[in-house]
């Protein structure tokens, strides 16, 4: 018996400018399956998923639902066919009840026209308990549900309109282990319903965890579809990206033999409307040391390095790099005393989207002299300096003058990366430098990070992907409201489950133990 319920039929796309995203790429999802689709950034995973969702068009291929051809028009006519999609980024209304997100743009209706809200938060409840989302109630505020519960909010949305296939996009980038472990307990409900699930995810253990199958993409072509018990970690690497990857970073730890204090924060707070989003943050990080950040999105560390690097005005505290109070300084001045930083949101904050990549990579540094004249700036030496850094990070582009947003997500974070360590900086500050980005690039961004170390920077590392946060860190620390809960002087001293408690609030150290482990 044929269980096939989405089909897709040597897809091909390419794009306006000849780039080939999709090529001949065929595809069968079953019902009542977890399909995971994993592949490098610019693999062509989103594009894929984009078709099936009516957002872009295929340029060759059939798609076929149910046993049918099928060829909408928008991602309208996808949702009330029954496939929906969970992007990476929600797209909740703050301000609304859950219900009201739920049914937005389906409102249930009275006789007389009106929005039915009784019939709305009925309904709501009732698929909440069916699918296990104990923790989602009707009426609640968006705004104040955590990150988890939103995220249960967007699955919500696609199951009111009967969805049977959903594409989540990178469902656990924000979740704790706990909450993983929770979302994938209701996402085997999902499929025991019949439910096919579509899982895109960069984090190969838990797609080995959670999937049926896997297909692998690389350079917009399929290496395969696996059954995920048949298939090792190292194996799907390897499809991936090409070549294999060292499985930890402890060999590549250097000692440091000057081990001075770098960057100080103390007595740190800063407050949003009478909120304290920092509330009294005490650390150190020392030359030769990656001090890791960890915690739930929205805990203050955002906030902590908006701070820290000038962005935002405090209301207490100093910051001190390399033993001078930094505290007042302006960000160019932080800048030329020795810090450096990767934003979190490259695209909006690190980088100027329409430039080149040559602009780009010395947009933090271009007032030198060696780039910039009297009145024009050097472009020799601009393209040099350029050049050489797209060698070292290995950016994948044709020249310099190519407009740094027709990159890859992993491209383009590797030119932050290049521009930001060409300032051979006492501090570097790096806030999520690989969410949403392939393994390969992560993991040549991690070596970078570790070569600095090694070679004397301090690295302050904020991530959400505890994962990242443990195999690259020396030392860790955790945030909850505002308040450093716990302190690790050894990343190795903590597993993941335990630091997930930390994360939710529900472990907390004493006020002694962190500061004995902080000195």
């Amino acid at each position: 018996m044929d269980n096939t319920i989405l089909k897709l039929d040597g897809i091909t796309k390419i794009f306006p400018n000849g780039t080939v995203a999709n090529r001949n790429i065929s595809i069968s999802f079953n019902k009542g399956e977890i399909h995971s689709i994993c592949g490098e950034n610019g693999a062509g995973k989103s594009t894929l998923m984009n078709i099936i969702f009516a957002i872009e068009k295929q340029t060759e291929g059939k798609i076929s639902y149910k046993g049918k051809e099928i060829n909408y028009s928008s991602s309208l006519d996808a949702i009330e066919n029954g496939i929906g999609m969970v992007h990476q980024h929600f797209m909740l209304i703050p301000s609304f009840t859950v219900a009201q997100n739920v049914v937005l743009g389906a409102e249930p209706k009275k006789a007389n026209g009106f929005i039915d809200m009784d019939r709305a938060n009925q309904i709501t409840n009732e698929l909440a308990k069916k699918y296990k989302f104990d923790e989602i109630s009707a009426t609640d505020l968006v705004s104040d549900l955590t990150v988890s519960a939103k995220q249960k909010v967007e699955i919500l949305k696609t199951l009111y309109r009967n969805a049977e296939v959903i594409i989540l996009d990178e469902p656990t980038a924000v979740l704790t282990p706990q909450e993983t472990v929770q979302l994938f307990e209701q996402l085997k409900g999902f499929k025991e319903l019949g439910h096919t699930i579509i899982f895109i995810s960069h984090k190969l253990n838990e797609v080995k965890e959670i999937s049926d199958r896997i297909t692998v993409i690389r350079s917009g072509e399929t290496k395969g579809t696996y059954n995920a018990k048949d298939i090792s970690i190292e194996k799907l690497t390897e499809l991936i990206i090409g070549h294999s990857l060292e499985s930890s970073f402890d060999s590549l730890r250097k000692q440091v033999k000057n081990n001075d204090k770098i960057l100080s924060v103390e007595n740190l707070s800063f407050e949003v409307g009478g909120v304290k989003k920092v509330d009294d943050v005490n650390f150190a990080v020392h030359a030769g040391e990656i001090l890791g950040i960890a915690g739930v999105q929205g805990n203050g560390q955002e906030e902590l390095i908006k701070v820290i690097t000038g962005m935002e005005a405090y209301q207490s505290g100093k910051v001190i790099l390399g033993g001078v109070d930094i505290s007042k300084n302006d960000i160019l001045h932080k800048r030329e005393a020795g810090l450096a930083y990767i934003p979190e949101d490259r695209m909006q904050d690190g980088i100027a989207a329409t430039a080149s990549i040559q602009d780009n990579a010395i947009s933090t540094y271009y007032r030198k002299p060696e780039y910039s004249g009297k009145v024009f700036m050097k472009g020799k030496s601009i393209r040099k300096i350029a050049q050489e850094l797209i060698h070292k990070f290995q950016v994948k582009t044709n020249s310099e003058k190519q407009r740094i947003n027709s990159l890859s997500g992993g491209n383009i974070q590797k030119v932050v990366v290049a521009r930001e360590w060409q300032t051979n900086p006492k501090c570097m500050i790096a806030s999520q430098p690989t969410r949403g980005i392939d393994i390969g690039s992560a993991n040549y961004i991690h070596h970078q990070l570790i070569d600095m170390r090694n070679n004397g920077a301090a690295i302050l590392l904020i991530s959400a992907d505890l994962n990242e946060v443990m195999a690259v860190s020396d030392s860790l620390i955790v945030m909850f409201e505002g308040k450093i809960v716990a302190y690790f002087k050894n990343a190795k001293d903590v597993s993941a489950n335990e630091l997930g408690f930390y994360m939710l609030g529900t472990k907390k150290q004493s006020e002694e133990e962190i500061k004995e482990a902080s000195k």
